[in-house]
């Protein structure tokens, strides 16, 4: 037999090895190993090979464990790279954010006369959304056409995706229209689109066009009115889910804890924390940090350390999220103690966590402890103060009535002091009387965030405190000019799974007669124990007496006395609050604990009151 040739000994070689070479592939996991296969693959003859480097790449380009780089390098190398290859470039391209090379790589198809298949366009459809490139993704919607896939379903959810995040919705709902198939994803990407920019009639009408609805599509609802603050609407849908028995998965349960965050809804938090549980679902470190703000937020610390220290491993989210729990509830020293845990388990802290630690020292009073983790987080961990952290001082300052320091400390930052920063100042201003320097700081919150109403109030509040009246009425005609108004105070509570909300003097509540009877009764009762209205929050040109009318019934005033009602001696009564508790309502609440034999606990805007036997556990600090 004739002696084959070289070249014909290495094809035929190639060949035998192929199905041998990607077993081989198949069992690599590190880029180690990928690049020593990577190099028997040279040896064999196969580089030129685009099913066998095809294979290699999408490991590099897409795997947790690959090296995009080394992937494109290849890529480089290959003499007719097909579309398979192309369409993985792109893909690990997106998983790393950038738009501009999966772009450009596309614009190489076209250049290299390499057809696009219908695995082209979802992903370049989706890069487009997230870079908000508007003329690309247009020009890519004609090129769907031009090459046939208008009918692709895949591609036809991404292109509405795509134009929903441009707030194109006409567009999104003619593509929505148009499909001759509709799936499950189809709808709730058009619900979610509608949802993205505040449409929730829209979508929610589309929600009950759904031929069948699947747990994505109630989360996608669900979700909607959660991040519009629509929490009763969550609700009542969540209820409705439950009535169906369609069952809970892990996005829907995170998205009903952030709505028991909101409203202080603890039974219903520990009811949905109790089907996490005993359902099966993944216990993952995002659902397990909801879970512990939910419990910090709707007032159970105790609870929260539960979940907490039952954590087989803590990640820097649930640290950060335990801390902040704690400077919520006016532990200062609890949550000191917790960072210093943290750093001798390793666990590194990032900006947010010294945010915690600096607020927890704040709402604490702790201002020496403040100085020393602000110089600490730069000198030991390499953190360079943020804004936040130099609002944080401002506002440990301001509630000391180191006003000069605090003013001193907004001089000196290395850049343009902030609303946030400024705004702190004005609030302390105002809680210690200093008008001189609330007077200047004022007019420079209100420009740098004039569609924020609080700011003129503080600012007017001020002005009447000093007997100003004719700067009140300038402020609030300002304030008027721009189309703004007063944000409404009000209180809820959670009793018997149904959250009740409350506002200064309304009587939509269907017990209002009998909850303004409990008011009346309750004052009365706290008067003999020395109870006398701080009339210093009630700010208007008018006599003493006429004072005492408006403060009357406060809203969470309102929600103690339904609280009262609905509850026996000894159990907890637990309200939240949008705004800052007033003076008055705080004094009130003292006693009423104490006559009526109650711990109540209050969460405003800033942080927890816990009232019990007569005191506060801010001890008035707040």
């Amino acid at each position: 037999m004739a002696s084959l040739a070289p070249a014909s000994v290495l094809a035929a070689q190639a060949s035998l090895c192929y199905p041998k070479s990607l077993e081989g592939l198949e069992k690599c996991s590190t880029m180690a190993e990928i690049k020593q296969f990577h190099s028997q693959i040279i040896r064999l003859g196969l580089s030129s090979d685009n099913d066998v480097m095809g294979r290699v790449i999408k490991f590099c380009a897409v795997a947790e464990s690959g090296d995009l780089r080394y992937a494109h390098k290849m890529f480089e190398k290959m003499p007719h790279p097909d579309a398979f290859i192309y369409n993985t470039l792109i893909r690990g391209y997106l998983q790393c954010h950038l738009i501009r090379e999966c772009i450009l790589l596309y614009l190489q198809i076209l250049q290299d006369s390499v057809t696009p298949n219908k695995f082209t366009f979802p992903s370049l459809l989706r890069a487009c959304s997230i870079g908000n490139k508007i003329d690309e993704g247009r020009q890519a919607h004609a090129h769907l056409v031009k090459f046939g896939f208008e009918n692709d379903g895949f591609s036809q959810n991404n292109l509405m995706y795509m134009y929903a995040s441009f707030h194109s919705l006409q567009e999104a709902r003619r593509v929505f229209d148009n499909m001759s198939q509709k799936d499950a994803v189809s709808w709730t990407t058009l619900i979610s689109g509608y949802s993205q920019w505040g449409f929730l009639d829209d979508a929610h009408e589309v929600f009950r066009s759904m031929p069948e609805k699947t747990s994505a599509s109630w989360n996608a609802m669900i979700a909607a009115y959660v991040q519009h603050n629509f929490f009763q609407e969550a609700f009542s849908l969540f209820d409705e889910m439950r009535t169906e028995k369609i069952e809970l998965d892990k996005f829907v349960a995170a998205s009903m804890l952030s709505a028991c965050t909101a409203l202080g809804a603890l039974e219903q938090g520990r009811w949905i924390h109790g089907y996490i549980s005993k359902s099966g679902i993944e216990f993952d470190a995002k659902l397990s940090t909801t879970i512990i703000d939910m419990y910090c937020k709707c007032g159970s610390l105790e609870k929260a350390f539960e979940v907490f220290n039952g954590l087989p491993s803590k990640g820097i989210s649930s640290w950060n999220c335990m801390i902040g729990g704690l400077a919520m509830h006016g532990r200062g020293n609890a949550a000191i103690e917790l960072f210093k845990k943290m750093e001798k388990q390793m666990a590194a802290p990032d900006d947010i966590t010294f945010v915690n630690v600096l607020s927890a020292c704040a709402h604490s009073g702790l201002v020496e402890e403040g100085r020393y983790y602000f110089r600490y987080m730069a000198e030991f961990h390499g953190i360079e103060p943020k804004s936040e952290h130099f609002g944080c001082m401002v506002d440990l300052f301001g509630r000391a009535g180191l006003l000069e320091e605090a003013r001193k400390l907004v001089d000196e930052m290395p850049f343009e002091p902030d609303a946030g920063v400024l705004g702190a100042l004005l609030g302390a201003c105002k809680v210690h009387g200093d008008i001189e320097l609330g007077d200047s700081i004022g007019e420079r919150v209100i420009e740098l965030d004039p569609n924020n109403s609080g700011r003129y109030v503080i600012l007017a509040n001020l002005y009447a405190r000093a007997g100003r009246w004719d700067d009140v009425a300038k402020t609030r005609k300002l304030m008027n000019d721009r189309g703004l108004k007063k944000t409404p105070g009000f209180s809820m509570i959670e009793l018997e799974g149904i959250v009740s909300k409350f506002i200064a003097g309304g009587m939509a509540h269907p017990e209002a007669k009998e909850i303004y009877a409990m008011v009346d009764e309750m004052l009365e009762q706290i008067k003999k124990m020395g109870y006398v209205p701080d009339t210093d929050c009630v700010l208007y040109d008018i006599d003493e007496d006429e004072k005492e009318l408006p403060l009357r019934y406060h809203s969470e005033k309102l929600a103690i006395a339904f609280g009262l009602i609905k509850t026996r001696r000894g159990e907890t009564i637990r309200i939240s609050k949008n705004l800052r508790v007033c003076k008055d309502c705080h004094h009130a609440s003292k006693f009423i604990s104490k006559a009526f034999d109650r711990e109540i606990i209050v969460r405003d805007r800033n942080r927890f009151h816990h009232f019990r036997n007569g005191e506060c556990s801010c001890d008035d600090y707040w």
